[in-house]
């Protein structure tokens, strides 16, 4: 672990300034792992240290002062294995954090609604945005409230869809009954006229063959990995993020090492190999 920070060469020209500590995320379940492959391709210099909260799964049945206590353990033991972020990469989770002070964490921890919906915004044409989360996501209206709070003429229409969640984690995102179930939930956000849905869990972009069939070519889906991404290329210009060098390596943690848990995530993280997953008590 190392931070190099900036200074002057004898020259007076400023040094490039790194920080080799690798970035976290974690998620109740291996939904996250969808993030954490768009960050290895969109990062390739940084490390990442996944954690998956496999033994308290689902989070979005939670009530909202367990699923904070969850939070607030997840990022106080990625922080104590040297991490320089949190990348909160449950939606549900970051429901729960959107408001709370920042200042209580000793690293900068992102949530994935505001960037979200910040992304949402700015490819939706009509501004009549869908939103597909968990039960506490949706009766929170995480995302209606940052849409509105960015731009006060949004349209928001939310839908519950809490069995994708379940489908994923079983293994089973091409299988007819998902299908059929997909269709129950998204269909009838459409004769809203959106043209744009967020898939407001992490989980829900390993069904995104399935959604985009029933959605057609004339909705777009946005979802939290492109929504990270663009907030943490934001904050590398502002120089809020500071970037690694070449050490391209990744751990995968989980709470409770299921088959299924093994085996899909194996599926999810192809075609890199997923390391060995190491088992962790909180």
């Amino acid at each position: 672990m190392s931070s190099d920070r900036p200074g002057k060469s004898s020259s007076g020209l400023e040094i490039q300034h790194f920080d080799d500590r690798p970035i976290g995320l974690f998620d109740s379940g291996i939904g996250g792992l969808s993030i954490l492959c768009s960050l290895l391709k969109a990062f390739p210099n940084e490390s990442f240290i996944y954690l998956g909260d496999t033994a308290r799964l689902p989070y979005g049945s939670k009530s909202p002062d367990t699923i904070s206590r969850y939070v607030k353990q997840n990022i106080s033991f990625l922080d104590q294995l040297g991490v320089k972020c949190v990348i909160v990469a449950c939606n549900t989770a970051s429901t729960v954090l959107i408001g709370q002070d920042p200042s209580q964490f000793s690293v900068p921890v992102y949530n994935v609604i505001d960037p979200g919906a910040k992304r949402a915004l700015s490819v939706s044409r009509n501004h009549r945005i869908g939103v597909i989360a968990t039960n506490a996501t949706v009766a929170a209206g995480s995302y209606a409230k940052s849409l509105k709070a960015l731009k006060s003429d949004a349209v928001v229409f939310q839908r519950a869809s809490p069995l994708l969640v379940a489908l994923v984690e079983e293994g089973w995102d091409d299988d007819p009954i998902t299908n059929l179930i997909i269709y129950r939930y998204v269909n009838p956000l459409l004769a809203n006229d959106i043209d744009t849905l967020i898939l407001g869990c992490t989980h829900y972009p390993v069904l995104r063959g399935g959604i985009s069939r029933v959605v057609g070519s004339f909705v777009t889906l946005v979802d939290s990995s492109d929504a990270i991404i663009d907030c943490l290329h934001a904050d590398i210009e502002a120089d809020k993020f500071i970037p690694s060098r070449a050490r391209h390596v990744f751990r995968v943690l989980a709470t409770d090492i299921s088959p299924v848990f093994a085996t899909v995530a194996a599926r999810l993280m192809a075609p890199l190999t997923l390391p060995t997953i190491e088992l962790v008590d909180l």
